[in-house]
């Protein structure tokens, strides 16, 4: 696949910005996925096949459903449309010389990793290395703990359980659960992004790169706003630890039967109360200590049995109504497979094809970009493993005698 059309631009000389990531199962990719939905080149870097190894490169291309003719399964997808993919041996002085062309020749604006800080240097990609290459280059790491801690692994339900998250996240009189999404990966990508953009921004003005170093775990704890200093202002553990579907401190907000299923409410206010116990369907609910929240919240076990025998009593449809009448935030439990479904998805979901031709619905971006209202939403398919190696080299002067030796020798593929 040639380079990809775009309308992004870094603002120094009109062409898209350049990102080259070494990258492998979610963190990262996730992160270099919003430079693609801006329209900006990105070439991720796969290992070559090891010895006894039948799964080369990124680990993820092989979690999830086959997909026919694509050299990656279902898992893989989402995160790597729109890029480019090559194949180095940077464990052989060619894969290191190889990739270091690269980041000077292309030229690269961006490096992204997240592999273990205690290989950057054997790899050829440590910081200082590149910059040597190119002066002014952005380079990003996302690691578990940061570059003190370089030999330390991470995936994200580890870093869940390490900072906290399973400790907050299930019912009370159960054991520790991990969020559903990844949220620990989610949040590091996130970040990686928006120090990129920001580090971009600087080097307008200044000129210089910037080394940015994510660790996964400060900013998954950068999350608990309101839970840590709440131990130092009088809450002991317990009650900030899980609860469940209630919320720890605004009272009612939880998940209630009706007699088609459960609906949600979120009830913020002591105004937002008054008007919920003015409807009909919920004044038998009113007493003097529910006025306010700290009192509801003194009440909260009676008051969620009270609402509850109210709203089994009804379908969802009458309940929604009264809640839609007073003000409250309120929803039903939407199934995953009806999530594409929801109005504002729908009009605002990426998709892409399988070579096989199949329609395949992306998530939305967090933001909307010019260059994929350009494109209209569709994104190129996930690439191949290796699929660009021989293009994005002769693109930095390999012939292909030299690109045919690289591959002979195990140092491309």
């Amino acid at each position: 696949m040639a380079q990809q059309a775009g309308s992004g631009t870094d603002g120094r000389n009109g062409r898209r910005p350049v990102v080259l990531a070494v990258e492998q199962a979610l963190s990262m990719s996730y992160a270099t996925l919003r430079f693609v939905h801006l329209g900006w080149r990105v070439i991720r870097v796969e290992a070559t096949p090891a010895e006894g190894r039948r799964s080369p490169g990124d680990p993820n291309r092989y979690i999830g459903r086959p997909v026919p003719g694509a050299g990656c399964r279902s898992y893989f997808v989402a995160p790597n449309v729109g890029k480019q993919a090559i194949a180095l041996d940077l464990k052989q002085p060619e894969g290191r010389s190889a990739l270091q062309r690269l980041v000077e020749r292309l030229p690269v604006d961006v490096f992204c990793t997240n592999t273990l800080p205690a290989r950057h240097v054997g790899f050829g990609f440590d910081y200082d290395a590149l910059r040597a290459r190119r002066e002014d280059l952005i380079w990003c790491c996302i690691s578990a703990l940061g570059p003190k801690h370089p030999d330390v692994p991470g995936y994200d339900p580890m870093l869940q359980a390490l900072c906290g998250f399973m400790d907050l996240t299930g019912h009370p009189d159960g054991p520790p659960l991990q969020c559903g999404p990844p949220l620990a990966d989610l949040k590091a990508g996130d970040e990686a992004f928006t120090q990129v953009i920001l580090a971009l921004y600087e080097r307008e003005r200044t000129g210089k790169g910037k080394r940015i170093d994510i660790s996964m775990a400060q900013a998954a704890v950068s999350w608990l706003h309101t839970f840590l200093p709440m131990l130092d202002l009088g809450s002991p553990p317990e009650e900030l630890r899980r609860s469940g579907n209630e919320h720890r401190q605004f009272i009612p907000v939880n998940a209630y039967p009706t007699r088609d299923g459960f609906l949600y409410m979120a009830l913020g206010s002591d105004a937002q109360w008054k008007r919920f116990v003015e409807q009909p369907l919920f004044a038998g609910l009113a007493t003097d200590e529910r006025t306010t929240n700290e009192g509801r919240r003194r009440d909260r076990k009676a008051l969620h049995a009270a609402i509850a025998a109210v709203t089994r009593e009804h379908d969802a449809a009458g309940v929604s109504a009264a809640l839609a009448a007073a003000g409250v935030p309120h929803s039903p439990i939407t199934p995953i497979e009806k999530v594409p479904e929801l109005p504002f998805v729908a009009a605002t979901a990426l998709h892409t094809t399988t070579p096989g031709g199949t329609p395949v619905r992306l998530p939305p971006p967090a933001v909307e970009t010019p260059h994929l209202a350009e494109r209209g939403g569709e994104l190129p398919f996930a690439p191949g493993y290796g699929e660009h190696t021989d293009a994005v080299l002769a693109e930095v002067g390999y012939s292909s005698e030299e690109i045919a030796e690289l591959r002979k020798r195990g140092v491309a593929a």
